[in-house]
């Protein structure tokens, strides 16, 4: 992490208007939610396919909601971190335009942005499969320890599952629309804490380049675009965003 290339970062920020951020599992770690492909990532526990399926949790819901009985208690407590907040504030700054992610944890919302786009769905929801009723997630995580799996409270089916797309689910068609085209106006794409390896999600930061747009990358590990960034930062999210945001509001 060099001086050059935070100021570099630093002045794209601080020039954009419609700038957009993109981010992934990485800009939550720091609020205790583990990554999915990284050092210690969920995927490297569990096997994705048998957990977080459709296929699977149709055929057992019980798989995931044995793991979910843990772990959702952990997601529900998180707060978000300094860079959420930092995200936050370049959206006040009015550099930011909107915050297109693939976590479902509704951290970026907590610390302020305003305008979140969920491509994956959000894990504070519960929808039941067979009725089509919703209640919030909080509700059921206090009836995992006395009933495995949960059942619907309006009809009584057991296929009850978070807002997240699974593997084997379409993103959202709304958000989908949303985020492509947001990525096709901006004059910034902000990519934090993602591994660009999920696609369809990953083709927006890559719209965005296309159309011409700096792309500035800030992620602990290399990514399939970083040869097409304008800058690229290896670091903490919640130690570099801070940073960023700091340096873009003294060089306005």
């Amino acid at each position: 992490m060099t001086d050059s290339n935070f100021d570099r970062a630093a002045e794209l920020i601080a020039k954009a208007s419609r700038g957009v951020a993109f981010t992934g599992a990485g800009v939550s770690a720091e609020s205790g939610i583990p990554t999915f492909r990284g050092e210690g990532g969920l995927w490297r526990k569990y096997d994705p396919i048998k957990v977080a399926s459709i296929e699977s949790f149709l055929a057992d819901p019980s798989s995931y909601w044995s793991i979910a009985r843990e772990r959702g208690r952990e997601s529900l407590a998180a707060e978000p971190n300094a860079a959420h907040r930092a995200l936050a504030a370049m959206e006040s700054a009015g550099h930011l335009a909107a915050v297109v992610t693939q976590n479902t944890d509704g951290l970026h919302a907590a610390a302020g942005s305003s305008r979140v786009i969920e491509l994956h769905g959000s894990g504070r929801r519960v929808r039941c499969l067979d009725c089509g009723a919703e209640e919030s997630r909080a509700d059921v995580q206090e009836r995992l320890e006395v009933e495995l799996p949960p059942h619907c409270r309006t009809c009584g089916g057991s296929h009850i599952k978070p807002t997240v797309v699974f593997f084997g689910e379409a993103m959202p068609v709304a958000a989908t629309e949303a985020a492509f085209e947001l990525a096709r106006a901006c004059d910034l794409m902000l990519v934090v804490g993602s591994s660009l390896v999920v696609y369809p999600a990953a083709d927006v930061p890559a719209t965005a380049a296309e159309r011409g747009a700096p792309l500035v990358i800030v992620n602990a590990e290399p990514t399939p675009l970083d040869d097409q960034a304008a800058v690229v930062i290896h670091g903490r999210a919640g130690e570099v965003l801070p940073k960023l945001a700091e340096l873009a509001s003294s060089a306005v």
